[in-house]
């Protein structure tokens, strides 16, 4: 497995990806990642924004097997957020999810103080590996919050 920057031609694959794992769930509702305007059009959108990135991991045929971004959250504070981090079925438990997390944290602390995210205690794979890698169950989520149908929040100091 290969992780690169994700590029135009990824953005069905990721879209397609997010979309059937929230679905799969009973996530497809608003509120979530599933609605997210510029989901189609993901590269374009990461590439636009200073201090953000999207990365996308591949096979040997460059088959998309799933995705993770950070972007700028509360930029006085230095807080970025781990965003859209997803992995198609058939690439889950193979390791993806914590490559995908080394690179995007790589970056991060390359840019920011601390890491925030938003998830569902319905994902509790994803919950158990973000306590793995060092991040803090919060009480509620930080202001700005975008994604009122999420019920877990996370920081990690960076």
């Amino acid at each position: 497995m290969h992780i690169r920057e994700m590029e135009e031609k990824d953005n069905v694959a990721m879209e397609q990806i997010i979309k059937h794992s929230l679905e799969s769930v009973g996530l497809d509702i608003p509120g979530t990642a599933y609605f997210d305007p510029q989901l189609g059009a993901l590269a374009q959108f990461y590439r636009q924004q200073q201090g953000a990135s999207y990365w996308v991991a591949v096979d040997k045929d460059d088959k998309v097997a799933g995705g993770v971004g950070i972007g700028p959250y509360d930029q006085k504070n230095r807080i970025c957020e781990l965003q859209k981090l997803y992995v198609a079925p058939e690439f889950q438990g193979q390791g993806v999810s914590k490559k995908l997390m080394a690179t995007a944290l790589g970056f991060a602390r390359d840019h920011y103080h601390a890491c925030y995210l938003e998830t569902s205690q319905k994902l509790s794979v994803a919950n158990r590996l973000y306590s793995k890698l060092g991040f803090d169950l919060l009480e509620e989520p930080l202001a700005g919050s975008e994604h009122g149908a999420m019920d877990a929040w996370y920081l990690k100091k960076l």
